[in-house]
């Protein structure tokens, strides 16, 4: 009877332990996630046909997702999550804050990945693709316009698309990094790994542009290449400026 105790004891004792270590592992599994999208953003930065640095000093927000893969349960099952970072202020202009957990979905990914992990960046260029990507959900290319991000001489002459894009969509698979489609698939906030990050229910806006929260450590080697690759915004300084006041109402 006391060995049946004792038995009861530990495996109670065993149960607990299990229960409250699973918060601790799930925190751990999101802020490697976390730093994961920082490592491999400064892998593509350099790269030397990387992200276009004049794009990129036009972005409002960046958006990574680290080694996606098509799951086996096949079309409408790929499925990523990765990080999004944005400039400061409320017209933009102050320096890259801390990041909100995103989760990119829909069949279209599988179509960009055959089989390969690949690496998505997208970059969001104007003020009313933010306010898109801060809805609860959007789906590229019907509540949110988004583009093949241009490369290379392409780039230079990219003034149409930023005229009528709100995000710019690359990918890096096999080493190769080059403009995507990503049209029809579906980007929202992740709040349950926001949560696990933070500590905290966070929404995503609360956190990319009320910074009702400091950048977390996993999240440094994200905040710390945008910086360092982009620290000012050379954006149209006129939508700026209506941000700003639209952000006052």
């Amino acid at each position: 009877m006391k060995k049946v105790s004792c038995l009861c004891a530990a495996i109670t004792l065993l149960l607990s332990t299990l229960i409250s270590a699973k918060p601790v592992l799930a925190q751990e599994h999101e802020q490697d996630r976390l730093k994961h999208a920082g490592e491999v953003l400064m892998e593509i930065l350099n790269i030397p046909d990387s992200l276009p640095r004049g794009l990129l000093d036009r972005a409002e927000c960046v958006i990574v997702f680290p080694s996606v893969k098509k799951l086996a349960i096949g079309v409408g099952g790929s499925y990523g999550r990765g990080a999004m970072s944005c400039r400061g202020g409320a017209s933009f202009q102050g320096p890259w804050g801390p990041p909100a957990m995103y989760a990119l979905e829909g069949g279209n990914i599988g179509f960009q990945l055959g089989g390969q992990a690949t690496d998505f960046v997208l970059l969001v260029v104007n003020p009313k693709g933010v306010d898109s990507v801060l809805k609860s959900k959007v789906k590229l290319g019907a509540d949110a316009s988004a583009a093949i991000g241009p490369k290379g001489r392409d780039a230079e002459a990219a003034t149409d698309v930023l005229m009528h894009a709100e995000i710019l969509t690359y990918s890096r698979s096999r080493g190769l990094f080059a403009g995507v489609s990503l049209e029809g698939s579906t980007l929202r906030s992740d709040g349950s790994a926001n949560k696990k990050i933070y500590g905290k229910e966070v929404t995503a806006r609360q956190i990319v542009r009320q910074h009702a929260v400091g950048t977390p450590a996993s999240g440094h080697l994200l905040v710390n290449a945008l910086q360092k690759a982009s620290p000012s915004n050379k954006s149209d300084p006129k939508s700026l400026k209506e941000a700003a006041a639209e952000g006052k109402k």
